[in-house]
């Protein structure tokens, strides 16, 4: 049996040693530099006031107008060639133009370079010299799956001093990405490697996620073998504990044994990213719960609040369907908005009586809603800066609700629970104590990675030896 071990971990290390030195070195670029992403605070930044005194059809007519059976958010935006409402359905979306209903898809270069300038200008950011770079489903920073609702994506480099690119849908004409120069150079140097990210493979999700899901298993079980064997050849000698190794043998067998928690832990938790449903659940909604989430409202009963003026701070109205009923807001601030009721009240936010009567909907046994604490075990926040997340227990499952705009940030069950902990907290350390001290956490995962790189650089020299006197 020990035979069996020391054979399978020395191969297996052999095959796994770079991986294990490659993971752990971009660990520490994406835990300073994350991968590319347009923030809530950028997009809405890049919003241009909506024009108030421009013609614009009714929320049932653009919804008419979409063909989307199944809307159930519209949102009513500024754009370069004017303003359009933005149609939502379970599916697929689709983007008519506020004036008369007619299909508002990008298909001219020119058209996405208007959009990508004026969202610069909004954004105070340079773009005398933007152009159109290309018009493609994917690149090595627009492969995540969120864009598929808007692919192909026009690349726009602004020309600034940053490097910015901006990546508009063709399907809404919005700003869905951006990256600098800066974010593109250290990804290459972090996520892209880390993940096993090359476009060639991510685009192709299932394939991508069978062959990470398998190298991450393989580099787990080299781990675990490794830490067994690290255990088992310890010898004690005149009452002290050392290894029966020599050299660089020796101080893999050292290292490995100080950083045997920290490794294990990590790389099992590096496995579990990849879980999508396998072991535990995905936290989605089920069908039952989404229908009542998404229950369709008679969208001509929103007459009474498209009547209602918008005020003239608004960078973005929209009217959603909540258990049948329509509300409206408007996003007049990153940390501000005004919320419209049926009957025309208005109010911040939703009220947690309200959210208690649209949770009591998905079952029997929920208590009622409370505020979540911003150092919750169990983190989740508000796309609007401020607005309260308000968490419904129904029994062993918990609903975290937005109430902003009443979606359901968070389901969270048993084995959710346990995976936030498996998962996110072993591989990132965001354990509620260390996010309340930062800087602490930056010292404990940069000396964390800079230990195991240093172990797997050992065994990089070991296996390198072991192959020169096996050719």
């Amino acid at each position: 049996m020990m035979g069996a071990i020391v054979l399978t971990h020395r191969w297996l290390g052999i095959a796994f040693c770079l991986l294990f030195a490659m993971w752990f070195a971009t660990g520490i670029v994406m835990h300073f530099v994350p991968f590319p992403s347009l923030t809530e605070a950028e997009r809405f930044s890049g919003l241009a006031p909506v024009d108030r005194g421009a013609e614009r059809i009714t929320v049932a007519e653009a919804v008419a107008a979409s063909g989307i059976a199944d809307a159930t958010r519209v949102r009513l935006v500024g754009r370069g060639d004017g303003p359009v409402y933005v149609v939502s359905g379970l599916s697929r979306l689709r983007a008519v133009h506020a004036s008369d209903g007619s299909n508002a898809s990008v298909t001219s270069a020119d058209v996405a370079l208007a959009v990508a300038r004026a969202h610069a200008r909004q954004r105070g950011l340079e773009a005398d010299r933007a152009a159109v770079l290309a018009h493609a489903d994917y690149d090595q920073w627009s492969v995540p799956n969120g864009f598929d609702r808007h692919r192909p994506l026009f690349r726009v480099a602004l020309g600034d001093a940053a490097g910015t690119e901006v990546y508009v849908s063709s399907l809404t004409g919005e700003i869905v990405l951006d990256a600098t120069r800066s974010e593109r150079g250290w990804n290459l140097a972090g996520s892209v490697l880390h993940w096993i990210y090359p476009t060639v493979l991510r685009r192709n999700w299932a394939l991508w996620d069978r062959v990470v899901w398998t190298l991450s298993l393989l580099a787990l079980i080299a781990a675990v073998l490794g830490a067994v064997l690290g255990v088992v050849q310890l010898r004690l000698r005149e009452h002290q504990i050392s290894s029966p190794y020599r050299g660089w043998h020796a101080l893999h067998h050292i290292i490995g044994l100080i950083a045997t928690t920290f490794v294990l832990t990590w790389v099992f938790s590096g496995w579990l990213s990849m879980d999508h449903g396998r072991l535990f659940s995905r936290g989605q909604l089920s069908p039952a719960e989404v229908s009542v989430m998404n229950a369709l409202p008679d969208w001509k009963t929103a007459a009474s609040l498209d009547r209602k003026p918008v005020s003239s701070s608004a960078r973005e109205v929209e009217w959603f369907a909540l258990s049948g009923a329509v509300y409206r807001r408007e996003r007049i601030g990153f940390d501000k908005q005004v919320l419209v009721r049926p009957d025309d009240r208005e109010a911040g936010v939703f009220s947690a009586q309200e959210v208690e009567s649209l949770v009591t909907r998905f079952g029997a046994g929920c208590g009622a809603p409370s505020v979540l604490a911003i150092a919750d075990d169990y983190p989740a926040q508000s796309a609007v800066q401020g607005a309260p997340v308000y968490r419904s227990r129904c029994g062993d499952l918990w609903f975290d609700i937005d109430g902003a705009d009443g979606s359901v940030l968070q389901r969270l069950d048993a084995s959710r629970r346990a995976y936030r902990w498996l998962y996110s907290a072993l591989h990132t350390l965001d354990f509620p104590i260390l996010m309340a001290h930062p800087h602490l956490r930056d010292i404990l995962i940069v000396g964390l990675c800079v230990l195991g790189l240093v172990f797997s650089i050992t065994g990089i020299v070991i296996g390198w030896r072991r192959l020169r006197r096996s050719l």
